[in-house]
């Protein structure tokens, strides 16, 4: 059997990077064809490429006679000859990538700029390996439309849960969809002492390892918000069947409740490198893909009830995404504009998801969803969340 042909996308990014020690630990079973990141790192993602001996590599942005040269000189301090890859500029050269020939495409981009690289790999008739979840919410039934029967597999760790534990029943047997919250570095406190916690306790996950938006929007809890929407789009279950509990092990992925009572889970010991493999893999495991849970320690797992006043954002992203259209695309804006207020210091951490409902409750929505209308929704959420801001001061 050929190993799968594979396409990552966001190559240097957290999902990118491990997704590499992924191939690099099964390269019977898949080949990297092809890689694009944004162009921050030019010497990661060139030693990338000839790490892989990718056919094409693609930047946002940077030189690319610089990232050719930086080829050259990696392919040349391992011994590697003749290696000269395709090179891809500019702001859609994900989206050129994305439509190359391959088995997979894994989409680890982060923000709703992955929503192009989506529909293109979706048009090329890939697997769609999806952890870039903004493409999904912002592009809703644009995606949906888009994507054949099975084509998308969820790499997010909470979805990609659901899909094994669906494995245990049908559809008409499914009662509720359950997200499991590590609850953010924030967990237990009230909306009051939420007021003064800084950038710097907000990017203090006790799980994770991610960017700084990632992060932030774990700490708010925006980013289960965002997932809840998205497991409403990737599994077709309303949006009152879906909760979110919270769990601060972050073993017990998600989980799903059946007509009959029974409740199955997915668990494992925190390491995305076992979903990313499920994504590249599907439907077939990849063996010794990460570490399984211990049983011989002693451990114990809680689960604690979502306090929805001290982190409105899950019920916030349920109403956007209720009200459809184009509002699901003002709520990540108006967010990722003000987390970035945040971060420089204008504005309180509970102002984040205050702003975005502000924002949210200015809109009027699309009446038909193109990638257009998607784009012109975030240009006036961004325009109107930075002139809320502006001149807000602590």
């Amino acid at each position: 059997m050929q190993p799968r042909k594979i396409i990552l996308l966001g190559s240097t990014g957290s999902i990118g990077t491990q997704a590499i020690e992924v191939v690099d630990a099964a390269p019977h079973l898949f080949e990297v064809v092809a890689l694009s990141a944004g162009g921050g790192n030019l010497e990661l993602i060139a030693q990338q490429a000839v790490h892989t001996k990718a056919q094409a590599v693609g930047i946002a942005y940077g030189d690319a006679h610089e990232l050719q040269r930086l080829i050259g000189a990696a392919a040349s301090a391992v011994g590697l000859r003749n290696y000269d890859p395709a090179i891809i500029t500019g702001p859609d050269a994900s989206t050129k990538i994305a439509a190359i020939e391959a088995d997979v495409v894994l989409n680890g981009i982060t923000g709703s700029i992955g929503l192009a690289p989506t529909l293109a790999a979706l048009k090329s008739g890939a697997i769609l390996a999806l952890a870039n979840k903004e493409s999904l919410i912002v592009g809703g039934a644009l995606v949906k439309a888009a994507a054949a029967v099975d084509q998308i597999v969820p790499v997010d760790s909470e979805h990609s849960a659901i899909a094994q534990c669906l494995r245990a029943g049908t559809d008409n047997e499914v009662e509720k969809l359950i997200l499991t919250a590590s609850g953010g570095p924030f967990r237990g406190r009230n909306r009051e002492q939420l007021r003064d916690v800084t950038p710097a306790e907000a990017l203090a996950h006790p799980t994770w390892d991610m960017g700084l938006m990632v992060t932030t929007n774990s700490a708010s809890l925006v980013n289960k918000g965002l997932e809840v929407i998205e497991a409403h789009l990737l599994f077709d279950v309303p949006l009152d069947r879906i909760d979110v509990v919270v769990h601060p092990q972050s073993v017990v992925h998600s989980m799903v409740e059946f007509v009959d009572g029974s409740i199955i889970a997915q668990a494992s010991p925190p390491d995305m490198r076992l979903p990313i493999a499920l994504g590249l893999g599907w439907p077939d495991r990849v063996p010794r893909a990460a570490k399984a849970c211990d049983w011989t320690q002693a451990t114990s797992w809680t689960f604690e009830p979502l306090d929805s006043v001290a982190f409105p954002a899950v019920e916030l992203a349920k109403d956007a995404a209720k009200q459809g259209s184009t509002f699901p695309a003002v709520f990540n804006a108006a967010n990722e504009e003000a987390v970035e207020a945040f971060h420089a210091g204008r504005i309180r951490f509970t102002d984040i998801v205050d702003t975005v409902e502000s924002v949210l409750s200015e809109h009027s929505g699309s009446l038909e969803l193109t990638v257009d209308s998607v784009l012109d929704a975030e240009r006036w959420a961004r325009t109107r969340t930075h002139d809320r801001l502006a001149n807000s001061t602590l």
